[in-house]
């Protein structure tokens, strides 16, 4: 019962994570613009992964998509091919983790196979938390990068330069997505060992003849002869014996 709770929270966890994951790609405010010296003003503006986008004071936002790929930084590439890696891996490992879990049964499917499918999809819910949060964690090293660069041009005078920006709400989903698919994966490698069947025992077995036993006697001479009492059957005739108790001729069951 243990191993079956510990697999379905892992699937609940996981799945949690993949759609925050999923979210947090899709979201527009991964930089938002920094109001600490200017609260008040009539443009408001903030970024993501896919387009950038104002908002004015009079509530009315425009969003434009990047319409270059080799215009944008390296490392803004990177942080969309790590989140895109991870979801795909997360849907990936959801897909496998259905057909894992041991509340469902599917045709004639063993354990074994089961044990082994619930360590991929771990692995899979590991690796694509773990690109998840390297994806975020770049991007916010970009932007406190950008930032104190941003700070010392408006300590020098050059105020009008360009604008800071801060950490976005989708940083702080992004690491928490993460972070989530990353313990439903443990959570996942922990369940398989308990779907993993036992070493079966093997137990010495005896084994006995089908015929019937028969009894070897030393003699005067080199052979042996099978005990009468054994090789009566049917067509069997026993030759007269002598008094002292030798037969006057051979028999067949005489061997020499």
């Amino acid at each position: 019962m243990s191993t079956t709770i510990c697999q379905v929270m892992g699937f609940l966890v996981s799945s949690l994570g993949v759609g925050g994951s999923i979210m947090a790609t899709a979201m527009d405010t991964w930089s938002t613009q920094d109001l600490y010296d200017n609260p008040v003003t009539a443009v408001f503006q903030y970024q993501g992964l896919w387009r950038s986008c104002v908002r004015q004071s009079s509530g009315f936002t425009e969003c434009r998509p990047y319409f270059t790929i080799l215009g944008l930084p390296a490392m803004f590439q990177a942080v969309r091919a790590l989140m895109i890696v991870g979801i795909v891996l997360g849907i990936l490992g959801l897909l496998v983790c259905i057909f894992a879990l041991k509340c469902i049964r599917i045709g004639s499917m063993e354990d074994t196979a089961k044990a082994n499918m619930t360590l991929t999809s771990g692995i899979m819910f590991i690796v694509a938390g773990l690109c998840a949060i390297t994806g975020v964690s770049v991007f916010a090293n970009m932007l406190v990068t950008n930032f104190w660069m941003s700070t010392t041009n408006m300590y020098q005078g050059m105020q009008n330069v360009q604008n800071r920006y801060t950490f976005g709400s989708a940083l702080f989903v992004g690491w928490v997505a993460g972070g989530l698919a990353l313990v439903g994966g443990i959570m996942m490698c922990l369940a398989c060992k308990g779907l993993i069947p036992e070493e079966s025992r093997y137990k010495a077995v005896s084994y006995n003849a089908s015929g019937r036993n028969i009894s070897y006697r030393t003699g005067p001479y080199k052979g042996y002869e099978a005990d009468p009492k054994t090789r009566k059957g049917v067509g069997y005739e026993e030759a007269p014996r002598s008094e002292d108790g030798r037969r006057p001729y051979p028999s067949k069951y005489d061997y020499v």
